[in-house]
């Protein structure tokens, strides 16, 4: 993959928020709500693939929560394996390309595991941030699960985006405009920077 020297930056700073996060109040700018559409007519090609991977981004915020104090772990290679198999498959039946496709959404899942442990650390160092309710998990990951087919439907579509030379460039500059209008805070911030580096090539 091609990456242009400022989003290389972008995702090296980045990486350093998400080792860096630490307990932190409310963001008073919160992300929408699950339901909120992700598109946003008039932005460049590549802006429903980041926003896709932004709002999976912030549904790990959920998925934390309804693993926090069970057994279910962070590290799930079983249903990792589902998602990528199941991605690839879709790929195949709209003819786009599923190593490709692979390679996207193992991004997605390494960004969830991002937001998972940045919210651990942050409810270990301060229990009274623990959310007071937990989701269900299957129903949280059958909301991945949809956005996962919309993400492989965006992926599919923007294949000429992603090959153009200038797909890094612009790609960094969807990333900061995504996390400027969701509000993302230096975590969701983090993870979204990770979801991203497989996009271009």
């Amino acid at each position: 993959m091609r990456l242009c020297k400022p989003f290389r930056v972008l995702l090296a700073t980045a990486a350093l928020l998400a080792g860096a996060v630490a307990p932190a109040a409310a963001d008073p700018h919160p992300a929408p709500p699950a339901g909120r559409t992700v598109s946003a007519p008039g932005h460049g090609a590549l802006d429903p693939v980041v926003r896709l991977a932004a709002r999976r981004v912030l549904v790990s915020d959920q998925v934390a929560a309804a693993k926090w104090g069970t057994s279910a772990p962070i590290d799930d290679p079983a249903r990792e394996r589902q998602v990528l198999d199941g991605a690839a498959a879709e790929a195949v039946r709209l003819g786009a390309d599923p190593a490709v496709t692979r390679r996207i959404f193992r991004d997605q899942i390494e960004a969830s595991k991002v937001v998972q442990r940045g919210l651990y650390r942050r409810w270990t160092a301060d229990p009274r941030t623990v959310p007071p309710v937990r989701p269900d998990l299957a129903a949280v990951r059958a909301e991945l699960n949809e956005l996962g087919d919309r993400l492989v439907h965006a992926i599919a579509g923007t294949a000429t985006a992603r090959a153009a030379r200038s797909c890094p460039a612009h790609l960094g500059l969807e990333y900061l405009e995504v996390g400027r209008e969701l509000h993302l805070d230096a975590l969701h911030r983090a993870a979204l920077a990770r979801a991203l580096p497989s996009v271009c090539g």
